[in-house]
């Protein structure tokens, strides 16, 4: 697998579509770190971190009524083309509707997060 990120989006978005109850990801720091954004932002109603060698990450996906709460999901750097945004220029997704995900120097953090810090990173994925 060469793009893990966009592996665990497409997992979401898959899930989201077939209005499955939990997505369960393959573990890692970054992908953990995402989840917790995802719950924070309200996107996942909980994040599970499971197992002892291969560890799982499951996602309780929300819906209202027949459609998911993530309407959704588009990776932005990939590993052949990386995007990185200025403090200034951090992109609001649908008019401040969805969430930027950044890569900073202090962790992972959403697009208005980095504004109130005033720093720029990489640009991971929009969600709305």
């Amino acid at each position: 697998m060469n793009d893990p990120i966009s592996d665990m989006l497409t997992r979401l978005r898959n899930a989201s579509l077939a209005l499955k109850p939990v997505c369960e990801v393959p573990h890692s720091k970054l992908k953990e770190s995402m989840a917790h954004i995802l719950k924070q932002e309200g996107y996942v109603g909980e994040v599970a971190v499971e197992g002892t060698l291969p560890k799982v990450i499951k996602l309780k996906l929300k819906y209202e009524g027949k459609r998911g709460v993530i309407e959704g999901l588009r990776r932005v750097s990939t590993p052949g083309l990386r995007r990185y945004t200025g403090s200034k220029d951090v992109p609001r997704v649908r008019g401040g509707l969805g969430v930027v995900i950044l890569s900073t120097s202090e962790g992972l953090m959403t697009g208005v997060q980095a504004r109130k810090k005033n720093i720029g990173g990489e640009l991971l994925c929009y969600i709305w």
